[in-house]
C-alpha cells in the first residue's frame, strides 16, 4: 500500500485591503508534489471552498518559475488534481498518512482559523502523523492544540516566513499577522535561516520550512519521516 499525503491548499485570493490578489505559491506547491509523487505516494489535494484554488499571479511570473512550476504547468494529472481539490470538509485524517500545507499570503487569511482545517490537524498530529507546512503554511498551526490544551507549537521547534522577509516583500502592515510573531507567542522555538535560503527543521512528526526555497527540504522530511 502506497502512502497518502493530503496536501491542502488556501481558497482565499484578496490581499488584504490592497485590491490585489494573493492565492497560493507555485512552487510550494510543485516542488514538494513532485517529492511526493517521485517518492511513490498517492496525493490528494484539498481546499476549504473545493475546485481551482487562487493561484498568487507572483509566483508564475518569470523570476519564480522552478524546473518544478515547469513540470506541474506541463502535467495533465497534475494540472487536473489542482483544478478539482475536494473540500476540506469530506476528507478525514484517518484517511491519510501525513498532512501538508503549502504556503502563499492565503493561508493568513483563511487557514489559521479554518475549524476543518484545525481539526485536521490535531487529529493527524494526535495520531503521531507528520504535519508539514511551508512559508506561510506554518499559519495553520496558530490555533491548534493538543489534548492537553496547549498549542501543538509549545515547546516544539518550528519556522516559517521570516518578519525580515516580509518587511522585504513589503506586505509588513498589510497581513493580519506576522507570521514569525505569532508562532512565538504561541510558545513555538521559532528559528531562522538566512532570508530566502532552504531552511526546514523538524520536531517529532512537526515538519517546517522557512520559504519557497525550503519547500523541497521540507518535503523531503516528510518523505523520510514515511518511508
Amino acid at each position: 500500500m502506497s502512502k497518502k499525503i493530503l496536501v491542502v491548499l488556501t481558497s482565499h485570493d484578496q490581499l488584504g485591503t490592497t485590491g490585489e490578489k494573493t492565492g497560493f505559491w507555485l512552487e510550494e506547491l510543485a516542488a514538494p508534489y513532485y517529492a511526493f509523487v517521485d517518492a511513490g505516494f498517492e496525493l490528494t489535494l484539498a481546499s476549504p471552498k473545493g475546485g481551482l484554488p487562487p493561484l498568487d499571479p507572483k509566483s508564475n511570473e518569470p523570476d519564480f518559475q522552478t524546473e518544478h512550476t515547469h513540470r506541474f504547468e506541463a502535467d495533465a494529472k497534475a494540472t487536473t488534481a489542482l483544478n478539482t481539490t475536494v473540500k476540506l470538509a469530506d476528507v478525514a485524517a484517518d484517511d491519510f498518512d501525513a498532512i501538508f500545507y503549502p504556503g502563499g499570503h492565503g493561508p493568513m487569511w483563511d487557514l489559521v482559523d479554518d475549524a476543518q482545517s484545525i481539526a485536521l490537524i490535531e487529529g493527524f498530529f494526535a495520531a503521531g502523523k507528520p504535519v508539514g507546512a511551508v512559508c506561510h503554511g506554518p499559519i495553520v498551526f496558530a490555533n491548534t492544540k493538543e489534548g492537553n490544551g496547549d498549542y501543538i507549537v509549545k515547546g516544539r521547534k518550528v519556522t516559517g516566513f521570516s518578519n525580515t522577509e516580509e518587511e522585504a516583500v513589503g506586505l509588513t502592515n498589510v497581513v493580519p499577522n506576522l507570521l514569525e510573531d505569532l508562532l512565538i507567542e504561541r510558545g513555538g522555538d521559532y528559528s531562522k535561516g538566512d532570508d530566502w535560503m532552504p531552511y526546514a527543521v523538524q520536531d517529532a512528526n512537526l515538519i517546517t520550512g522557512q520559504n519557497p526555497n525550503s519547500s523541497v527540504a521540507v518535503a523531503d522530511l516528510i518523505v523520510k519521516a514515511l518511508s
